[in-house]
This record gives structure tokens, sequence and C-alpha cells, in this order.
């Protein structure tokens, strides 16, 4: 017997809620269209959207470039596996590798699996160019991190819960406060292969490290032969006000880590860009993806990229991001303590006492504007980088309602 199928909002999170896992817990709005900065619900109630599915949407909902390249493609072809060559993953590669000016590039399909993949290129070049032991690569990472939800990945996460009931973890990971460059030099020893960095933690509420941190942490990993990962799978492609936020330093690491708004908010598409001598220890066999480079996604990251090329898009939302962040610190806003900015990126800190980001996040919405909090004091505000000044002054005046109603 087949279960009838209830219509609306009420029905749609019914079912959510008795058919799926209960790993989310998301605001209770069932959106069904989008477009540009806008989306719609079931109920045809419309919203802005302040979050761009965690910088997946940098350039919006269903971009007319990006939409026409992928329809293109699914007239001609969608997969192929590895196992034969596509006339999309060839010009993709080079396109990315001329954009993050790198030598090579690995495709795979979400950002935690740009990360696994960087975490075996690091052991294999540690053991193979580096010369380090068998089996004691080492690779340091920072407090706070967020790179992922596999169980490599939470094992060095500090977040207990994302690591709570899920190990036991490997070793092979050693942790420094972030933004410390003396604990960095001193975490590193020989058996280290690399320094893996958020450029920006995102996930802990858009944490932007001192001036010079990044500089530094380059000029340690080369005078101890460490590679330099930088994890721009929320920072990267524009939303820092940058290509990359590794960009505010001049730093150029040795492998980028890349996912969510490459795919252009159609479908999964990540890479690991970098130098040929680490991406060049992989032989056939060694890693891989049924999906990993296929044509229908190269070919809307293709577009990702020619869109951001000439660098209009990321400079003008650069600037919209300091003006909003300007407009937030003046207003002087009692229940807020900090506002965090990169770009079109804020982090907004609630005093203690305050309702929670959670709270804040509700009342938004309930005035037409989505957003997320994080860590239970922090909201998010990352809209599409497409936004115009108009669009985000609406969104910025019912923040600011929902801000002076928190005391």
């Amino acid at each position: 017997m087949t279960t009838s199928i209830s219509t609306g909002a009420a029905g749609a999170i019914d079912l959510e809620t008795r058919y799926g896992a209960h790993n989310y817990d998301p605001l209770p709005v069932v959106l069904c269209e989008g477009q540009g900065v806008w989306v719609s619900d079931v109920e045809g109630r419309r919203y802005f959207d302040a979050l761009s599915a965690y910088s997946a949407l940098n350039l919006g909902h269903r971009h007319p470039q990006l939409v026409r390249a992928a329809g293109e493609q699914l007239e001609r072809l969608t997969l192929t596996s590895r196992a034969f060559h596509n006339d999309q993953l060839g010009p993709f590669c080079l396109e990315l590798a001329e954009f993050c000016g790198a030598d090579r590039v690995l495709p795979m399909n979400t950002g935690a699996e740009a990360v696994e993949t960087a975490i075996k290129l690091a052991r294999k070049w540690g053991y193979e160019r580096k010369g380090v032991t068998a089996e004691r690569a080492e690779i340091v990472v920072c407090a706070g991190n967020f790179h992922g939800r596999t169980t490599t990945i939470v094992g060095f996460s500090d977040d207990p819960l994302a690591r709570s009931g899920f190990g036991p973890f490997g070793p092979g990971f050693v942790t420094v406060p972030y933004g410390d460059g003396d604990a960095l030099r001193a975490a590193i020893g020989p058996d280290t292969v690399a320094f893996l960095v958020e450029p920006i933690q995102g996930e802990a509420g858009v944490i932007v490290p001192p001036d010079g941190y990044l500089g530094a942490a380059r000029a340690i990993c080369d005078e101890t032969e460490t590679l330099l990962v930088a994890d721009e799978i929320q920072s990267g492609l524009g939303r820092s006000g940058r290509r990359f936020a590794s960009d505010h330093e001049g730093v150029q690491p040795d492998l980028y880590l890349l996912g969510k708004a490459l795919g252009g908010g159609i479908l999964p598409l990540s890479a690991v860009a970098g130098r040929d001598e680490v991406l060049g220890v992989l032989r056939p066999g060694e890693h891989g993806s049924t999906f990993g480079g296929n044509p229908l996604a190269c070919a809307v990251g293709r577009e990702v990229l020619r869109l951001l090329a000439d660098g209009r898009v990321i400079e003008e939302s650069a600037e919209l991001g300091a003006r909003a962040a300007a407009r937030l610190r003046s207003a002087g806003h009692p229940a807020v303590r900090e506002v965090r900015q990169r770009g079109l990126w804020l982090g907004i800190e609630l005093v203690p006492g305050a309702p929670s980001a959670r709270e804040a996040s509700k009342r938004l919405m309930e005035r037409g504007v989505l957003a997320k909090d994080t860590h239970e004091t922090t909201l998010r505000l990352a809209p599409p980088l497409t936004v115009t000044v108009e669009e985000l002054d609406w969104a910025l005046e019912r923040l600011e309602s929902v801000l002076t109603e928190l005391v």
C-alpha cells in the first residue's frame, strides 16, 4: 500500500520527521522555488536567503548562465565514470588550475571528500617525497576547525557534538590554537607532513585570524618542509571578498580545497588544486570516485569560473559586506557583542544573556529573512554575492529590528 503524501508545509515537515533520519534541526520553512537571492515556500511566502546554502549558492539561486550550462550538458552527456575520458574534465582541470595558479586538479564531489583527498595526498607525499617513516605521518590542525563529517575528520574535531559516539578515531593529527603562529611552529616535528587550516573559520562563527597569521604559517611551512593546505570550501570563490581568503595575505597554499560554490548550487562538485609535486604522487587505482569529474558537474564548474573570472562580482560583494558591517557596528545594538566580517560574510556575536542565535534566526524568518545560527551565540550572514544594495538594505532593516528586540 502506498502512503499518501500530504501537501503544505506541515505535511512536508511531518513526512521528513517520520521517514528521514534526524541528523538536522532545520528552521520550520519548506522551500520550493528560488531565483537570485529570493526563495519561496510551499505556502507562497517569499524570503531573502541570507545563508546561500553555507556559501554553495555564491552566485544565487538558478543563475541563468549556470542553468543554461547545466541544461545544455544534460542534453549531451551526464556521467562516464573515470573508466573513460569525457570532453569536459580536461578543460575544467585546466581552467580551475589557472584560476588557482596551480599545476594540477583532482575533482571530487563533496567538501569532505576534498579534505579526505588532501589527507591522503599529504601522507603519501610525506612518505615518498619528504622521507617520513611509514605510518608515522602527522597533520597539524586547528582548534575550532570544521572540515566535514567523515569519521576521519570528526576524529580531529574538538566539537563534542560532532565526535561523541563515533569513535574509535585514527591517530595522526595534532591540534593547535587557531591564529597562533608560535603554537604552530612548536607543533611541527620530523613526522609532520601538512598544516590543514581554514583561512577563515566559517562554522565556528566567521572567525578571522589575526593579521599576518597566514603569512607566518606559509613561512613556517616553507622552513620545515611542511605542506600548507588551505580549506577554502566555504571561504573561497569570492565569499571573503577575494578569489580566496588566502589572498588577503598574498599566500599561495600548496593545496587548495574547494567545494560548495564550485558546483553553482546546482550539484555537488569539489576539488583539490595544487602543486604537481604533491598531486603527482597518486597513481592509477590509489584514489578515485565514480562521480568525481563527471561531465555535468564540470560543465557547471567551468561556467562558475567564467562568472568569477573578471572579479567584478567579488569586488562589488566585498564593498557590500564592508558597508553592512559598518552599519551594524555603528548602530551599537546592545544585544551585539561583536560583528566579524570578511567580504560578504558576517558573524554577529550576541552578548551573554541575550536570546539565542537560534531564536534570532526564527524571528528573522518571521520577517522574511533566512539565516542560520552556529554555536548558540553567533548569527551568520552570507547572502549570494549577486545581491543588490537595495536587496541587502531590505534584509538589514529586518535584521536590525530583530536585534533591537533581543534586549
